[in-house]
């Protein structure tokens, strides 16, 4: 197969015009997929990704309340789908377990539990939002 590089640099041309992070072209059996990373991430010598944000990552103080984290990186979703009605808001009491909210990674839709009895004290992420491993993403009371 011979690579088409003028293709290539148009691809990557539009990820930038658009502001996109990743970009994928199929034609017939070719399949071409360019990304860039997002700044302020970088891949460990395991392969692991990691933040150097430490402050996403540090615990922060309990005083404010109990703080449901991301289990993955991926793409934060409030509501099973778009224009749904949203798994939680502000004020609702939760149970330990309840779904509060989708992280999407991969094309795979990632059900985040609460990790314990509560009321809604903040939503920290907004629908469709980029997040980390570790992101607090509600806080309890």
């Amino acid at each position: 197969m011979k690579i088409d590089k003028k293709l290539i640099k148009e691809l990557v041309d539009h990820l930038s015009e658009f502001n996109l992070t990743e970009l994928e072209y199929q034609e017939g059996q070719t399949k071409i997929k360019v990304s860039k990373a997002s700044k302020g991430i970088e891949q460990s010598k395991t392969g692991a990704i990691v933040s150097p944000n430490k402050a996403v990552l540090n615990e922060t103080d309990e005083a404010e309340g109990i703080r449901i984290k991301s289990p993955i990186i991926g793409t934060a979703y409030l509501a099973p789908e778009p224009g749904g009605k949203k798994f939680v808001k502000v004020g609702d009491k939760i149970k330990k377990g309840q779904t509060v909210m989708i992280v999407e990674a991969m094309k795979t839709m990632n059900h985040v539990p609460s990790s314990s009895d509560g009321v809604v004290k903040k939503i920290l992420v907004n629908d469709g939002q980029p997040v980390e491993f570790g992101q607090p993403l509600i806080v309890l009371k």
